[in-house]
């Protein structure tokens, strides 16, 4: 299914990282309304959103090369999020586009294990190998690869948070 209008309205948000006049609690705000109205309220995304900080204090100016570096940090930050918002909708759709009633939470449940544990950079790398091209076995230890390359303790904090997840509760 295609979400080109979604799609567009991100790709709006992303557009406006790079005006002169760029206010990024406005643009905060703005990116949220949209999330919510993608995946609902309760949507890692948004979170991720809220945590960009603009520190204006003088300890963070001392240790800044400037202020202008601070806030290209914020605004990569802001692209990213938004660039996983777009892979999420062209591989997994919108929360309302699920035919399974039952595999929404389930499915749900996955993907914030995976965000509340992965950095965006890993989280994207995660979902490339996933829809990759290549023989399942290939896959499997591409997979592997990579989440043991992000930490031992990655992959067990993912399993954990899916396994102590209510809607899995509900399942065993």
């Amino acid at each position: 299914m295609t979400h080109k209008k979604e799609t567009q309205f991100l790709n709006k948000q992303i557009e406006k990282l790079e005006a002169e006049d760029f206010d990024l609690e406005a643009w905060k705000s703005g990116t949220i309304v949209l999330l919510e109205r993608l995946f609902g309220v309760d949507n890692q995304k948004i979170r991720q959103v809220e945590k960009i900080k603009y520190d204006q204090s003088s300890w963070a100016l001392r240790e800044a090369k400037g202020s202008k570096n601070m806030m290209e940090t914020c605004k990569r930050q802001g692209k990213e999020i938004l660039e996983i918002a777009k892979d999420e909708l062209e591989y997994f759709g919108t929360p309302e586009e699920v035919t399974d009633a039952q595999s929404a939470p389930f499915k749900t449940t996955i993907v914030q294990a995976m965000e509340q544990e992965l950095k965006i950079a890993q989280y994207r790398e995660v979902v490339q190998i996933i829809h990759a091209d290549k023989p399942l076995d290939e896959k499997q230890k591409d997979l592997i690869d990579a989440l043991n390359g992000y930490g031992h303790e990655v992959t067990d904090h993912i399993l954990t948070a899916i396994l102590l997840s209510e809607q899995t509760k509900k399942h065993l």
